[in-house]
């Protein structure tokens, strides 16, 4: 079993410059206790993400770190050139020693895609054009690539990625209908949401890999070659009613982020941008949010793990206007009385 760290780096009453700063001694922090890799999202003109290009922001933290593996979850490929990528990837994996992590997506948000004149109907097909030539830039020493939406002919790469043949894919999805797809490919797998939901998409991913016929996915570092995992909002604190009273108004500044772009495009959008989900109760129960003390927090864990058959989960400590305080605390209180058990039991079930 190994753990994730994951950050929207939302908007708070931070100052930016310190934002930036407590999020990176955040990171540092969590490399101090173990976890396996950190995680940042992209997004666009909202103040859900602070940090919309991901690159420069994980070329800062790279060079505050030394074990912990880096990577977006994700890059939302149809904003980007292909060629422009492969040679930000390239340098990250170098400037990183090879900790170089690559999370692709197409991106859930139609408005940050129409702020970047991407059509959100043609999305999927740009970003399939996009991954396979990434994916080819990286493997070859010339990129050639002769797809709807992007061409390359006798391109040279003399950037090349450290690791071989390239660094780690993650490819994350909440849309069972596209999870099989996931699991065919060999890559890293991650979702979110509801425990019925997130287990129909494990369900759908692990669909996929039977259609391997037991050839391994692409990344050693997990049973099978595949991380299976999910990505919980969790606040520790000494007791439940503590936590909560911590997590209450931060869950609530953080969906206010999540949903105003859709909110002011009077757009209803998924299930999770909804008022009904503003309040911190509704992630609590159906298991997307997880607040209470130590033994709270860490039984529903245990849940979760054993109900939806995990090698992977991230966590996500910090976000809306909680404090940096508390953020460390949760981390704190889950290295300390909540990880060990939980890698145990992950071994005692493989």
């Amino acid at each position: 079993m190994k753990f994730g760290l994951f950050d929207h780096v939302d908007r708070s009453d931070v100052a930016l410059t310190e934002q930036f700063q407590q999020r990176i001694q955040y990171v540092q922090a969590a490399e101090k206790a173990g976890f396996y890799c950190f995680h940042v999202a992209e997004h666009h003109a909202t103040p859900l993400n602070m940090v919309p290009v991901p690159g420069v922001y994980l070329g800062a933290v790279a060079q505050a770190t030394s074990t912990i593996k880096l990577g977006p979850l994700v890059y939302l490929l149809p904003l980007y050139s292909p060629l422009r990528l492969i040679e930000e990837i390239a340098i990250l994996d170098h400037l990183s020693g090879g900790r170089m992590q690559i999370g692709v997506g197409r991106g859930v948000s139609p408005f940050e895609l129409n702020f970047h004149n991407v059509d959100p109907e043609t999305s999927k097909e740009v970003f399939l054009d996009a991954l396979e030539a990434v994916v080819y830039g990286l493997t070859h020493e010339m990129l050639d690539h002769d797809g709807k939406h992007f061409q390359y002919k006798d391109v040279p790469m003399e950037l090349r990625p450290l690791q071989t043949p390239h660094p780690p894919i993650w490819y994350p999805s909440s849309t069972p209908a596209s999870c099989a797809a996931i699991g065919e490919m060999g890559y890293n797998f991650v979702t979110l949401g509801a425990r019925e939901h997130a287990k129909a998409c494990l369900d759908g991913f692990r669909g996929g890999v039977a259609k391997r016929n037991g050839k391994p996915g692409l990344d050693a570092s997990f049973p099978g070659g595949m991380a299976e995992g999910i990505n919980r909002h969790i606040v520790i604190a000494d007791t439940d009613e503590k936590a909560l009273e911590i997590a209450k108004p931060a869950y609530r500044r953080y969906h206010t982020s999540l949903a105003k772009l859709w909110r002011e495009n009077k757009v209803q959008g998924p299930a999770i941008v909804k008022d009904t989900m503003a309040d911190v109760s509704a992630g609590m129960e159906n298991g997307s949010v997880i607040v209470g003390s130590v033994d709270t927090v860490g039984e529903e864990l245990e849940r979760q793990i054993d109900m939806l058959g995990l090698n992977y989960l991230i966590c996500d400590f910090y976000f809306g206007d909680i404090s940096h305080g508390d953020a460390i605390g949760s981390l704190d209180r889950f290295t300390s009385s909540i990880m060990p058990k939980l890698s145990q039991m992950d071994a005692a079930a493989q």
